[in-house]
């Protein structure tokens, strides 16, 4: 028997293992399998067991059986396929984003001793002796034992001349990392588990140790209101220490207990839905139900603030009682703290999260859970889509026209709505698919009958939309040093207003840190990244400069590179300065900061939208974290500080991007009374999007688009793939990429564009070129397209020259 392997490496094929006669009748598909790889270990996954031996090589016997059970379910596996033959990466890419890092186990070096040497190490010096001396004794020793025995953490030059003067030979070996969460508890001797035995030892307990025997009644109490009591909760609760309790348990009255504990708490397991759906919410939901007869996807597509979630909770609830299994994603981990807690509300204990924010640990515990089938509703981000659900019945993707659920690094470069779609037809499940500005190729889908398409065209509770006013920042007076301006007077008297009334404000600028770049007033230099080609950002927080493409931090610049000079100019303005600048106009209202800087950590999120929600803050800056879908009651006026920075990207998709993130940032206005206000600060006031934005007519931008998509062979009238090549010299990587185009230019000739330097041509010290094939909708083509890559890149690496050049596919880049 052999078994086809996938281990977590970027392998054009999966390798082939034999499987030993004691695991024959054991070992199944979907399992973990212990495998060597040359002189390394890995915990792969079994794709297929057949009785095909392979022609070209021997196979090697497979070492170890992890897992009595499969740990992936046979249509995670068909996904895993999926992904690697649509999006061009292959199987153990797609397996190390998809399993927890503990399943994949760590593979731990260990040196064993080399009996032929003997027992003369006189030819060592002192740290080799140390380390011969101990193998000797001990056989085996890991790298953290040798790091202490020699007292340092660099043993690497130590272990390599023993390597080479043959006294010990490495290994690896598998590690599982996963340890379970436990917890102390507190439980009676069964000896006074009886009425009659306990009762005399509480009376006659007489005078001696008073404390003892408060917290031997707390415990009592606490074990018939709770059930099962922890230590921490009776020591908090009774106000007692652990030198009483240790009393008790000395005397035999009590006795503590190691309980394997989850990592994450879970509500009681109820469904509670305490509203009704609107006349319009309750068509759209019959209208998705009759759709899903004839189509499995359908799309919701539902002004801002419609109520777009009370009718998913519907449709959960719906699928929840015939006991499938729900996914419901979402495109940032932001939205799902506002999210779960409605969710809570009405599925109580039902549903779980899963995003990167959790460690390791909660991470296996959860996909357990979903494996086992306790939990049932799996709120998440686009990782998520990688769970091992057994009986999906509904995936729900909110904001599906958001390009975060498009991964960009490392590989699978997948997008998470796309592959939802094929997910969800293994299970014959449905999709939903919901938003207020929908991606144009969702869009056309639905218009064209692919798709279902629903529309709720009204504001909950009939709320009027937000009105939205432009303000020509061309005609406004700058005082000097400001090139931009932050607040027009117009927005001034909005915000002051608004705080006046006790309503909320959000101010949405696209760019984090305090400012974007600085100049020198004399020459013009501006300083840019040792390692990329870009500018460096000034965050006033650290005070340093910090690059937003590598992350590389330097410290401020006093001094011009270029002329000498003293005297630098910040240009344009990011989200620290605007906070710092409504700080000097508004002394008196509560300014907080919404970017990827202010929020780090698990809770942080969190935290900060329920501060908003709670009016504990009044004025909320951000980047586009405090755009897509939170839901804020006391929000009468957003304002969008820089329009032009978001109409003027080199990308097909801009008018798109702009409408979408204007229009959603609109969407936080006067949600609950309708007397929101959106003002949009922009030079550029003749573009057409903005037209559409205030007439918040989706309709007609659509139209406009898919004219010059169509004119132009963009998606949705084409499929692109986008191939970047990446090496440290430039020379090299522009041949490359030339080569690369000519042996595509026979085949696909019309479809090439490039090859061409990016936008920004080096980022971590890697040149960059770019070629864009834009290919025809049908099958064939692409198919034989992506065949065509694989050929050119196998060719292009068997050249010398070109062996260290990487070429990334990027299929349906975004």
């Amino acid at each position: 028997m052999y078994a086809e392997v996938i281990i977590p490496l970027a392998l054009p094929k999966n390798y082939t293992w034999s499987v030993p006669e004691q695991w024959r009748m054991s070992v199944r598909e979907g399992c973990r399998v212990e495998v060597q790889l040359k002189n390394k270990k890995y915990a792969g996954i079994v794709r297929r067991l057949h009785q095909d031996k392979p022609e070209a090589f021997e196979p090697k016997d497979i070492l170890n059986l992890l897992d009595q059970e499969p740990i992936v379910h046979p249509a995670q596996l068909q996904l895993w396929e999926w992904i690697a033959g649509y999006y061009l990466c292959s199987e153990g890419e797609v397996m190390a984003a998809a399993l927890p890092a503990h399943f994949k186990l760590s593979s731990e070096t260990v040196l064993v001793f080399n009996e032929e040497t003997g027992d003369d190490f006189s030819h060592l010096d002192n740290e080799e002796f140390v380390v011969a001396e101990a193998l000797h004794i001990r056989k085996e020793l890991r790298i953290t034992e040798v790091q202490q025995l020699l007292d340092v953490t660099h043993v690497y030059p130590v272990i390599k001349r023993l390597i080479e003067k043959k006294v010990c030979f490495v290994w690896e070996a598998l590690k599982d990392t996963y340890t379970a969460k436990k917890e102390s508890y507190v439980v009676l001797n069964p000896v006074y588990s009886d009425e009659e035995k306990l009762a005399p030892l509480l009376n006659d307990w007489g005078g001696r140790a008073p404390k003892q025997l408060e917290l031997l009644l707390a415990y009592l109490h606490l074990q018939k209101t709770e059930g099962t009591v922890s230590k921490a909760s009776l020591l908090k609760k009774s106000g007692a220490s652990d030198a009483q309790l240790k009393g008790l348990v000395e005397k035999g009255v009590l006795m503590v207990e190691r309980r394997v504990v989850d990592r994450l708490r879970y509500l009681p397991r109820d469904i509670h839905i305490d509203f009704e759906l609107t006349p319009a919410q309750q068509a759209a939901f019959e209208g998705i139900e009759l759709a899903w007869r004839e189509r499995s996807v359908c799309l919701l597509h539902g002004v801002t603030s419609s109520g777009k979630t009370q009718v998913y909770i519907r449709q959960i609830e719906k699928v929840l009682r015939q006991g499938k299994q729900v996914l419901y994603l979402l495109p940032e981990i932001a939205l799902t703290s506002q999210i779960i807690r409605r969710l809570h509300k009405h599925f109580g204990g039902y549903i779980g999260i899963y995003h990167s924010k959790f460690n390791q640990n909660e991470r296996l515990e959860i996909w357990n859970k979903i494996r086992s089938g306790e939990l049932k509703i799996i709120l998440g981000a686009r990782s998520s889509l990688f769970l091992p659900f057994n009986d999906l019945g509904l995936i729900v993707a909110d904001e599906e026209h958001d390009a975060s659920y498009k991964q960009q690094e490392p590989a699978p470069r997948y997008h998470a709505r796309d592959a939802a779609v094929y997910y969800a037809s293994l299970f014959k499940a449905k999709v939903l698919l919901g938003s207020a500005t929908p991606s144009v190729e969702t869009y056309f889908n639905a218009v064209n009958g692919k798709y279902g398409l629903v529309e709720l065209t009204e504001r909950f509770g009939q709320v009027r939309m937000p009105e939205i006013e432009i303000i020509d920042t061309k005609k406004i007076r700058l005082p000097q040093q400001e090139v931009k301006v932050i607040l027009s007077p117009d927005l001034q008297t909005a915000i002051e207003q608004s705080l006046s009334a006790g309503k909320q404000v959000i101010l949405f600028q696209n760019r984090r840190g305090y400012s974007p770049y600085q100049v020198c007033e004399v020459c013009g230099w501006i300083p840019q990244c040792r390692n990329c080609d870009v500018s460096l950002n000034f965050h006033k927080l650290t005070n340093k400069l910090h690059c937003h493409y590598c992350g590389t931090v330097y410290p401020p610049l006093n001094t011009c590179a270029a002329c000498g000079n003293h005297r630098f100019v910040q240009r344009n303005f990011g989200t620290e300065r605007i906070e710092e600048y409504l700080e000097e106009l508004f002394p008196k209202a509560r300014v907080a900061r919404m970017d990827i800087d202010s929020v780090r950590g698990k809770t942080a999120h969190d935290s900060l939208i329920q501060q908003f929600e709670q009016q504990r803050i009044d004025v909320l800056v951000g980047t586009q974290m405090v755009v897509k879908g939170l839901d804020f009651m006391h929000v009468n006026l957003v304002g969008i500080l820089d329009a032009d920075g978001i109409l003027s990207f080199a990308d097909f998709r801009v008018n798109e991007r702009a409408f979408q993130l204007m229009e959603q940032v609109s969407g936080r206005a006067g949600r609950m009374d309708g007397q929101g206000k959106v003002l949009i600060q922009v030079a550029n006031t003749a573009h057409p999007v903005l037209g559409y934005i205030k007439a918040h007519d989706y309709k007609l931008f659509f139209q406009h688009e898919i004219a010059a998509r169509q004119q132009f062979f963009y998606p949705p009238y084409s499929r692109i793939i986008l191939v970047t090549f990446r090496h440290k010299t430039k020379e090299v990587v522009d041949s490359a990429a030339r080569l690369f185009a000519g042996g595509m230019k026979q085949d696909f000739g019309p479809y090439l564009v490039g090859p061409a330097e990016p936008v920004v041509a080096r980022i971590r010290n890697q040149f960059l070129m770019e070629l864009l094939l834009k290919l025809p909708k049908d099958g064939h083509t692409i198919a034989f397209a992506k065949q065509a890559i694989q050929q050119q890149t196998a060719i292009l690496h068997n050249h010398p020259k070109f062996r260290s050049v990487v070429v990334i596919p990027d299929v349906d880049a975004v």
